[in-house]
């Protein structure tokens, strides 16, 4: 029955590696770079047009502000960059912003963190996903129709990828991530050539359109408040840089350098491409809208329900490379891949963060384990599973996801910030060496920057985007942290249950076994022979008397047979199997509460789903019941029948009780009476 589905999992997934493999599964910088930075270098795809939008909303004479803005936020990621430099250094284990918290800050700011990051990763692969179909749809019109379904089967994809192992997803995403950057980096090189070497004039494709402004006139408090949630929504360029200090395990040795290193590289890339656009957006023209049917406006009038609004990125290619040219459909091609791929951040984030969080109790002990090819398998599930729904739930909207956006990734900023300021304060107490302590200040003065400037991005993004769809965010985390909580409580409160006690060493006094039998046949001659072999104190088998016809003949037989083992007729006026079993039981340990029931279940082992539907119902029943009576074992004994693998195409090896043995060395009339057999009915 396993054939099917292992040949399945091995098709998509690979062979299993053993754990002494691990070391083969870490990644050098070269392949860390996309599988770690995937998400904020695609960011470049729809971070540049969230800003030029908001501007919009007051006119295209205001997008004036946009190159203050963009170095604003190229600054922040500056700060931030450095400051998690630290955190990789300081905290290499990979728990990244959860551990610098629950470490420094204590168990409530580091479940706080720790469930802002799980949200966001969910809403990184929905956004990115969601971002992806949305410029293939522009494209190709099916796909457009059928977003949802293709974002669904994107994700299912990328799960698939990632289940295969980090090293084997990471070589596989580094060839598109790469062709994307050296894309992009070419196209602002190209493009600032032409402005300020050839003087040639670039024109997007919606140089010719008018923006209808939604508010004019602003008062000083309005427009600073659209300035403000402009940079908000340009601060979706910082989403996955905490990945990296997630994800320091998966570096080669030496791992802190190699992951200081790896984010430094992509801070630079990430800014240069962010800036290199906005610039090119700028130069060219591009017109942008939150609602472009009715907002852009040909020759006075709006261009209306059929007109598709490009993204941003392949406006500039067009004004660039030309319209319908090959480095126009390379980038068009790779920007529609790396957005599919930016999930893949999330992918490698996720699963490390849970496993942490499970070892410390928080999730389900599940996670903390790896699959066969040595990837967190379980949380990668979890998190395909969730972006799937988040996807259906908003119909891949990323207008409407991309407000749920970086609300929790600026909590971890400021948390883990805060945290390490108080990891330098606590070193500095006990440090002596003058070197030593410099380095420390300086890391501290670093630190702290980063965690006022996050904070103060936090308060913006919050206040800007709160009644956008951030609400959600904010019931989600505080769920999601009382969850963590309830999971705690619930393992210590196990844990202190199962801690031994001077009471748990005590034998018991006897050991009353007992064996089910619905008719005589093989497996109730293994059960009955396995129960003898235990050497149990007393030794009886039980059935129950639903048809009495059957039980006439099974008395009949049992007495033909001479079995040297009581036989136990339970009455059943309502015809019930489990309950009379179950009082039966019951009724033995209140007469000996010192002794151990021990019950024998002969169950048979199959070899098809649809076996499954015809045999072993009453057993699985009869199993969950019993297991919840205390002082009471329960022991299955399997009969595997032909149709199972372990006896296919083979004959079956002689057994207990696969052929007729004699139950006694001596006389069946002294073994019999050694054994006390006979047969006894409830009623007699």
């Amino acid at each position: 029955m396993s054939k099917v589905p292992d040949l399945t999992k091995r098709v998509l997934v690979g062979r299993a590696l053993r754990s002494g493999q691990l070391h083969e599964q870490l990644l050098p910088k070269r392949i860390a770079l996309p599988v770690f930075a995937s998400d904020p270098l695609s960011s470049v795809a729809y971070a540049p047009q969230e800003l030029l939008m908001m501007l919009a909303v007051a006119g295209a004479s205001f997008y004036a502000y946009g190159p203050w803005i963009a170095l604003a936020i190229a600054a922040l990621m500056a700060v931030v960059v450095a400051s998690y430099r630290q955190n990789v250094h300081a905290y290499p284990s990979g728990g990244g912003d959860y551990e610098v918290a629950m470490t420094n800050l204590g168990p409530s700011a580091g479940l706080t963190v720790a469930s802002a990051l799980l949200v966001d990763y969910v809403l990184t692969v929905a956004v990115s996903v969601s971002s992806g179909v949305e410029n293939i749809g522009s494209a190709i019109p099916l796909i457009g129709e059928h977003k949802v379904a293709a974002a669904i089967g994107i994700i299912a994809l990328l799960t698939v990828m990632n289940l295969r192992g980090v090293r084997e997803s990471g070589t596989l995403f580094a060839i598109p991530t790469y062709a994307f950057v050296i894309g992009v980096l070419g196209m602002v090189a190209f493009g600032l050539f032409r402005l300020g070497v050839t003087g040639d004039e670039l024109r997007a494709p919606t140089a010719d359109l008018e923006i209808r402004a939604e508010h004019t006139d602003l008062a000083s408090f309005a427009l600073l408040f659209l300035l403000l949630r402009a940079f908000s929504s340009g601060c979706a360029a910082l989403t996955g840089v905490e990945a990296i200090s997630n994800g320091v395990p998966a570096f080669r040795k030496p791992k802190s350098r190699n992951a200081a290193t790896t984010l430094l590289m992509m801070g630079v890339i990430a800014v240069t491409m962010f800036c290199g656009v906005i610039a090119l957006a700028l130069a060219s023209d591009v017109r942008v809208a939150e609602r472009p049917a009715e907002e852009l406006l040909r020759n006075g009038q709006p261009v209306g329900e059929g007109y598709v609004q490009e993204p941003i990125l392949t406006q500039v290619a067009a004004a660039v490379f030309g319209e319908g040219s090959v480095p126009f459909l390379y980038i068009a091609a790779v920007t529609a891949l790396i957005l599919f791929l930016a999930a893949n951040t999330a992918y490698n984030g996720f699963p490390v963060l849970g496993s942490i969080l499970a070892r410390d109790g928080f999730l389900p002990r599940q996670l903390h384990t790896r699959g066969d090819r040595l990837a967190f398998s379980n949380g990668i599930i979890i998190l395909a599973a969730m972006a799937g729904l988040l996807v259906y739930a908003f119909q891949a909207e990323v207008t409407k996801l991309i407000q749920l956006y970086i609300v929790g990734v600026f909590v971890s900023f400021t948390l883990s910030q805060i945290g390490m300021v108080r990891h330098w304060n606590r070193h500095l107490r006990t440090e002596r060496d003058p070197r030593e302590r410099a380095r420390m200040h300086r890391s501290r003065a670093i630190n702290a920057v980063g965690g006022t400037v996050t904070g103060a991005v936090l308060v913006i993004v919050l206040l800007t985007k709160f009644t956008h769809g951030a609400w959600i965010v904010c019931i989600a985390m505080p769920v999601l942290f009382a969850l963590m909580k309830g999971i705690r409580r619930h393992y210590d409160t196990v844990a202190r249950e199962l801690a031994p006690t001077g009471e748990d060493v005590v034998l018991p006094a006897r050991n009353h076994a007992v064996v089910l039998v619905s008719k005589i046949h093989k497996p109730t001659l293994r059960a009955l022979a396995y129960a003898r072999a235990t050497r149990p104190s007393t030794l009886e088998a039980v059935t129950v008397a639903v048809d009495p016809e059957e039980v006439a003949r099974l008395r009949e037989e049992w007495e033909a047979l001479d079995l040297p083992v009581t036989l136990k007729i339970l009455d059943s006026p309502y015809r019930e199997v489990t309950r009379p079993v179950l009082d039966y039981v019951k009724k033995v340990r209140r007469r000996s509460p010192r002794d151990v029931v021990t019950v024998f279940i002969p169950e048979y082992v199959v070899g098809h789903w649809w076996e499954h539907l015809l045999h072993n119902q009453s057993a699985l029943r009869m199993k969950a019941r019993l297991l919840f009576v205390p002082g009471v074992m329960v022991t299955s004994v399997p009969w595997q029948l032909k149709s199972s693998d372990r006896l296919k195409q083979r004959p079956e090896a002689a057994g207990p009780g696969s052929v007729r043995r004699p139950y006694y060395r001596g006389s069946p009339e002294q073994d019999r009476t050694r054994a006390g057999g006979g047969i006894v009915s409830e009623r007699d």
